[in-house]
């Protein structure tokens, strides 16, 4: 595969995509939606991945949305447009692989379809997220949306209300649960390496099948997602079929947090 807008390369079993379009603060296009879309089926369909990690190059900014100057495909007939959420955002192309995000600089709009459907999601000290719709008069719904399974209702109307006059520090993502971890910038991305490569350790049937329990449950009351888990288990964990010599797995150093 050739994208023509990200880095992609694969490694010890982990999968890293690096945003490449510094210069628009790695905005998406086109370009980048079509290589998404390739991506995910590659990483969807290959079993050599079993976890991912998303990342942004240069200084400024992780993805600060949708870019304005070069816009999207659009289809004139408005039932028939498509969200760039199907062609971005990894749970809604079924991909069952952790995503871990790694955020530096500027996190604003659309970098929400990444930050909203990953697995873990850490950050470095400069970080920023806001949603700039409503200042531009446009109506914030897709992103979020999908950042009400996330983080407090509170928090995600602030967000969307305050627009451009209010950015989220770092420390604050911490506190409501948006990152897991806030780092010196120059740890940022080996962290996230650490991390995609201890759940890719893991055998990948059981990983892949928690991530898919979880996040289907989202879409089901409590009392049914309670009563289909079962299934779940079942599949990822075969009768019979130990996927791990427990006497084999020694204790690890603890890290706390």
């Amino acid at each position: 595969m050739e994208p023509k807008t990200v880095l992609f390369g694969v490694a010890d079993h982990v999968a890293t995509i690096t945003l490449n379009r510094p210069e628009a603060m790695n905005s998406f296009n086109q370009d980048m939606l079509e290589d998404f879309d390739l991506i995910w089926r590659v990483v969807k369909t290959v079993d050599d991945i079993h976890a991912v990690v998303l990342r942004g190059a240069g200084d400024r900014a992780f993805c600060t949305g949708v870019d304005v100057k070069e816009g999207i495909d659009r289809q004139s007939n408005p039932w028939s447009q498509t969200d760039p959420g199907e062609y971005l955002s990894p749970k809604l192309n079924r991909v069952w692989k952790p995503l871990i995000c790694a955020v530096h600089g500027m996190a604003a709009g659309g970098a929400f379809y990444w930050l909203n459907e990953a697995d873990i999601v850490i950050c470095s000290e400069d970080a920023t997220f806001f949603d700039p719709h409503v200042s531009y008069g446009l109506t914030a719904a897709l992103e979020p949306i999908g950042l009400t399974r996330r983080i407090p209702l509170g928090e995600t109307l602030r967000i969307a209300l305050l627009g451009l006059d209010e950015r989220l520090s770092a420390a604050r993502a911490l506190q409501i649960g948006l990152v897991t971890e806030v780092l010196p910038p120059e740890q940022l991305w080996p962290r996230a390496d650490e991390l995609a490569r201890i759940i890719a350790a893991k055998p990948p049937a059981a990983i892949q099948g928690t991530v898919r329990a979880i996040w289907e449950s989202l879409d089901q009351t409590r009392t049914h997602a309670l009563r289909t888990g079962l299934s779940y288990t079942q599949l990822g964990n075969p009768v019979g079929k130990a996927q791990v010599d427990r006497s084999a797995v020694s204790r690890r150093e603890w890290t706390l947090r």
